[in-house]
């Protein structure tokens, strides 16, 4: 039996997922609030919902390179949340609590925002979990005495 050796596509080492995590986070630091207040369920529809569907796309594919990027591409993106959940907690706490402090430069994010964030990461846990049963069913595959 030949096996048959070739790169995996660029589309399934993309970071579907984390680049709609920065995209999320950018629009809410670059956009005007009154204007993303208003139109931010259109704008997680977009990056959710497509970040959703491409990230499920790679489910069934467990190359060892596929599936360290996708692990890799996980942990940052729980890095940046992680961060930006992290400067904005810091700045809640200097406004409601430290009021004699100047003011800190803080990530401001809306509850949408932190919806939108919740629901990506929860993409990101869900993929880990397919991969980690692909890569199950591989090796039990390959176990002979089954």
């Amino acid at each position: 039996m030949q096996q048959h050796h070739s790169k995996p596509s660029m589309f399934l080492l993309f970071p579907w997922g984390l680049l709609s995590i920065l995209l999320v986070l950018l629009l809410n630091l670059v956009l005007d609030n009154d204007w993303f207040n208003k139109n931010w369920s259109w704008i997680a529809l977009v990056l959710i919902i497509p970040a959703g569907i491409l990230e499920n796309f790679k489910v069934g594919y467990s190359t060892m390179r596929i599936m360290f990027m996708k692990v890799v591409y996980s942990l940052l993106s729980f890095l940046l949340v992680g961060m930006a959940f992290g400067s904005a907690l810091t700045g809640w706490h200097i406004v409601k609590f430290q009021k004699d402090i100047p003011p800190v430069k803080t990530i401001n994010l809306p509850w949408f925002v932190l919806l939108a964030l919740f629901v990506l990461l929860l993409i990101q846990v869900a993929q880990l979990f397919s991969m980690l049963k692909a890569v199950k069913r591989e090796f039990m595959q390959m176990d002979p005495d089954n």
